[in-house]
């Protein structure tokens, strides 16, 4: 199962996110769960290093079944509005995919302050 942590604050703005393990939906190559939670994580990724720029976050990815990303303190105004929407959609495609496969799917928010 892979489950995946989405950091929040008091004021239920997302920090980040950990995402681990495997899906075991399907073989390896073949496993449209674990194929869809790193389309949306890594996507949310390169959104934030395209948008945000790389000093804007701490990404953690040590193998193969490990991503972690967690913003750099403090964003404000702008990057702080746009790192929100990213990782808002981020949330919400992964909490779609957990509703369509929650054998194998987990999220859950967590209160990370700071992470």
């Amino acid at each position: 199962m892979v489950k995946v942590q989405v950091f929040i604050d008091d004021n239920q703005r997302i920090l980040g996110f950990k995402a681990d393990g495997h899906a075991g939906a399907a073989p390896a190559g073949e496993d449209v769960v674990c194929a869809g939670v790193t389309a949306i994580t890594f996507t949310a990724v390169n959104g934030l290093e395209h948008f945000l720029g790389a000093a804007a976050i701490d990404v953690y990815a040590p193998g193969l079944g490990v991503l972690k990303c967690i913003l750099q303190d403090p964003l404000r105004g702008d990057p702080a509005g746009k790192a929100q929407v990213i990782l808002e959609t981020m949330y919400l495609g992964l909490q779609n995919l957990a509703k369509v496969y929650p054998e194998y799917l987990f999220v859950e928010q967590r209160r990370c302050v700071p992470c």
